[in-house]
């Protein structure tokens, strides 16, 4: 048995900070919290002192692409190095988020589940994994792997990755029967472009027709699984939102239209608007991607602001912040400079994200029963809420009750 004492608690439901209060961990679950004077420790626990720091559930990334690398084409078609390299790398970077504070990721495609087994497994260290192992598109969309000059990627025939390509009904039904076979634990699909795609599938260009939708919505909601939808504006943000999606990923002009912004309040639709990905776009992509991300940006900011007012869960997704692996944080950082409150921006990456990828029975905030995920933080993020970016400030990475970096014991 293992306590954290003396620690001023953020426990992720946007409740009060708990100051000098006591987490008392049974194996891989939160015991009893509580102020200090109150939780009885047992004789033979171990004694974590968190006094004077911050306690906090560990933080979650419900958007992530941990085994993407680069924006250029042979990355993205996976020409570039052995499997077996990249492999290894994407395990680097699953140790590395971890020792960052992030105990849980929703991957947005590209990792396939035998990560999440080696994780399970204790093969590798890493996040708890949500994956949707590929994306799914119609002819042309994002799963589409075409070049700019029209040639169509038949090299890449990974067993791993089922192709997210579908068409009609019936087959966007099959598609996430193949996913769901592969082990995806949540279905993601694209209804328009985005700000990277290719010329002429931009952001307002629909993906998908509504019959399609509300397949693939059904069957995977039949199946158990929650989806995501990459969708930014116009016909096709509607008829994800529409369908009753679980997430909008991106939803960059939501703002065009507030009756889509009230279903999703009235849904508990979860809004993930990824800015991370598109502070690196508006500064070093080519220029008509850079074009693109400089467009969406005061719409985009607006959207938060309108989905915050009306009731809607905003949650932090890196979408890999063009493949920066390790500074997730950033996005909580930039949530706070888009307008919302620390408390809020961290709610985002803990409860409210715990909530979006379906796992808040277990994690996103410090409760009995909860496993314990936490962080122990020099300082207080609520009046700085930079400060989880800075590896120097996060003493103690805690996991299911075991410290995966340790600072405060040895």
């Amino acid at each position: 048995m293992k306590a954290i004492v003396g620690g001023n608690v953020i426990d992720g439901t946007g409740a009060p900070v708990a100051v000098d209060s006591t987490v008392l961990i049974d194996g891989e679950r939160i015991l009893e919290f509580g102020p200090r004077a109150t939780v009885m420790v047992p004789p033979d626990a171990e004694i974590i002192d968190a006094g004077g720091m911050t306690v906090m559930p560990g933080l979650i990334d419900c958007h992530d692409h941990l085994m993407s690398e680069k924006y250029d084409i042979l990355s993205r078609w996976g020409l570039d190095d052995p499997a077996s390299l990249r492999f290894l790398r994407t395990a680097n970077v699953l140790k590395d988020t971890l020792t960052s504070g992030y105990t849980s990721v929703r991957d947005g495609g590209g990792l396939d589940a035998g990560f999440k087994m080696a994780i399970e497994g204790g093969v590798i260290p890493g996040p708890r994994l949500m994956v949707t192992v590929n994306i799914i598109s119609p002819t042309g969309g994002l799963a589409d792997r075409v070049s700019p000059s029209g040639h169509r990627n038949l090299l890449y025939a990974d067993p791993r990755m089922p192709s997210g390509v579908a068409n009609g009904p019936d087959g966007v039904q099959a598609a996430v029967r193949e996913m769901v076979t592969a082990g995806a634990d949540v279905i993601k699909f694209a209804t328009t472009g985005g700000a990277s795609s290719r010329p002429g599938h931009g952001p307002r260009d629909a993906s998908f027709e509504e019959a399609e939708v509300e397949a693939l919505v059904t069957q995977a909601t039949s199946m158990g699984r929650k989806t995501m939808c990459h969708a930014l504006a116009g016909p096709g943000l509607r008829m994800a939102i529409e369908a009753d999606v679980g997430s909008i990923e991106h939803g960059c002009f939501l703002s065009e239209t507030p009756d889509l912004i009230r279903l999703m309040a009235d849904s508990n639709t979860f809004f993930v608007p990824t800015l991370m990905v598109y502070e690196f776009h508006s500064t070093v992509s080519p220029p008509y991607i850079k074009e693109r991300a400089l467009a969406l940006a005061d719409a985009h900011q607006l959207s938060i602001e309108m989905a915050l007012s009306m009731g809607v869960k905003v949650v932090a997704g890196t979408d890999a912040g063009g493949f920066v692996h390790g500074d997730n944080a950033r996005e909580i950082e930039l949530l706070v400079e888009k307008g919302l409150t620390t408390m809020q921006a961290i709610q985002a990456a803990t409860g409210w994200a715990a909530e979006c990828i379906g796992l808040d029975a277990d994690v996103g905030s410090v409760e009995r029963g909860k496993f314990a995920d936490l962080l122990v933080i020099d300082g207080d993020p609520l009046l700085n809420i930079a400060i989880l970016r800075n590896r120097d400030r996060i003493k103690m990475v805690m996991k299911g009750g075991e410290a995966f970096v340790d600072e405060l014991t040895t």
